[in-house]
């Protein structure tokens, strides 16, 4: 791997804005572009899919590959901090290609599930970009570029639908995966010729074994929770998976706290980190599970009496566009906001602009207009707390150990995401009313989705404590002083990583 633009020093960092940063914020946003498809585009041809493997499981193939990335999640934020972010960036798109090609030829339903283990690694993409962003910019112009490279794939998801869904009648469910295939292999090109390596490496080595156990429990119990609807809460299978996960995850917790140098290190995660943690995972769940309300009752038809339900043909992608607006414009103006002020404070504020647009859709479930209002309210809220969270995490975080701390925001942003989902799938099933579909799909009362509404707000709510209390504190604020009084240089650089040896020991 070549390390000639490697950045050695702190005053060789972008420190404004130029045509160089703009390239590299480009290239970055369409490595994270590869993260979004991975994830999501396979469920345009889901029917096609089960069709061809002869089988049932849905779930499964909806779930592959954001477990895939919880497993991968650990070891590659680790091994970033070790050997640099842009070469982990790299291998974590040419392994998502990789994946794609499985994926295209696969000729059974197990080498398929393979192919999409693989390329879950792309959800890795995202934190190493922030990370590389926070290392390759001075603070103040990385925490703009940080909001940009996590809300700005955003824009592709609105025409996705438009330009794929021509091809896939054309082609079949194949032209997902070679599209994502493609992608990979462009990005990782544009990634290797035009980005330059993270300046800061961390000394010692990767707990492979803690690592393994680490993602292999997060894998596992979010296997549990987001395959438990289809497949049973109680069936055999799942309370063992459910059982093997948290056996991996008490176990992880016990070696990393005897460990030398675990990947994980807990008895480093200080109070204002575990408070960032704890506004994002109560906060994720609660726009999460919005995202996906709002997706439910834009396909309920208000003629059915139900006292919601907005389904009218063509408004219905505007239902589905309008937060991936929000989230472009919430991404943008928090990275701005905390380049000038800190990344609290916009954590706060996208806390209170959600919290005010899930209590707004009490009416908006009923009314288009509103509904369209929140919806755009609510993106704006997931694109500020992602950005800000990933900026304040990192701000708090010592810069060999940038990459780890990105990692873990990833894992607890999607932990949240699908605890939350979750719950609200539960109040909507215990609420479903016996033979009036949707679509095909059952539907719920009125009752079960004001009830649902009101878990996301309290959610909210919860959330803006700990974010309160750190905008309170100034967090982030002298951690970016600090930084700006203290540049990155040779000599520093050694030091840090002396430093980030020592604290890791018992």
């Amino acid at each position: 791997m070549n390390d000639t633009l490697e950045i050695p020093a702190a005053d060789t960092r972008e420190q404004r804005w130029s045509k160089r940063l703009a390239l590299w914020t480009a290239v970055l946003i369409l490595a994270n572009v590869l993260a979004d498809v991975v994830i999501g585009s396979p469920m345009m041809v889901l029917p096609q899919l089960l069709d061809h493997f002869d089988t049932d499981q849905a779930a499964w193939l909806n779930a592959s590959a954001m477990l895939a990335g919880a497993i991968w999640s650990p070891l590659l934020a680790k091994s970033s901090d070790l050997f640099g972010k842009r070469r982990i960036l790299l291998t974590t798109l040419l392994l998502a290609g990789a994946g794609a090609v499985i994926c295209l030829v696969a000729p059974t339903l197990w080498i398929f599930l393979l192919g999409r283990f693989f390329q879950g690694a792309a959800f890795a993409a995202v934190f190493l970009t922030v990370a590389l962003a926070r290392q390759i910019c001075t603070p103040r112009v990385a925490m703009a570029v940080v909001g940009l490279v996590t809300s700005g794939s955003s824009v592709v998801g609105i025409i996705e639908p438009f330009l794929m869904q021509p091809i896939i009648e054309l082609f079949g469910y194949r032209a997902v995966f070679l599209a994502a295939a493609l992608l990979a292999g462009v990005a990782a090109l544009c990634v290797r010729v035009f980005i330059p390596e993270s300046p800061i490496r961390g000394s010692g080595r990767i707990d492979v074994g803690g690592a393994l156990l680490l993602g292999g429990g997060l894998g596992a119990v979010l296997a549990y929770v987001s395959l438990g609807t289809h497949l049973g809460w109680c069936s055999g299978g799942l309370l063992a998976l459910l059982a093997a996960g948290a056996a991996a995850l008490a176990a992880w917790a016990f070696l990393a706290l005897r460990v030398e140098e675990p990947i994980i290190d807990l008895r480093a995660l200080s109070r204002p980190i575990l408070l960032t943690l704890l506004a994002l995972v109560l906060a994720a769940g609660s726009f999460r599970s919005m995202l996906q309300l709002t997706g439910i009752i834009a396909q309920v038809p208000p003629d059915l009496g139900l006292g919601y339900g907005l389904g009218a043909g063509e408004t219905i992608a505007v239902l589905l566009a309008a937060p991936n607006l929000g989230i472009v414009l919430g991404g943008v103006c928090a990275g701005w906001v905390a380049g000038r002020f800190g990344p609290a404070l916009p954590l706060v504020g996208g806390i209170a602009v959600g919290a005010v647009a899930t209590f707004a859709m009490f009416a908006g479930v009923s009314a288009l207009p509103v509904a369209i209002a929140c919806g755009a309210m609510v993106g704006m809220a997931a694109g500020a707390i992602g950005a800000s969270g990933y900026n304040l995490a990192a701000s708090l975080e010592a810069p060999d150990r940038q990459g780890t701390i990105a990692g873990v925001v990833s894992v607890v942003l999607a932990l949240g995401s699908v605890v939350v989902n979750f719950a609200g799938g539960e109040v909507l099933k215990a609420t479903r009313i016996p033979g009036i579909t949707a679509d095909g799909a059952p539907v719920s009362t009125a009752t079960g989705v004001y009830l649902y509404v009101t878990m996301a707000g309290v959610l909210f709510v919860l959330a803006a404590v700990p974010a309160l209390l750190l905008a309170r504190s100034g967090a982030g604020i002298r951690a970016q002083s600090s930084k700006r009084h203290n540049p990155i240089t040779p000599s520093t650089t050694i030091a840090a990583r002396s430093a980030g040896g020592e604290s890791r020991r018992p």
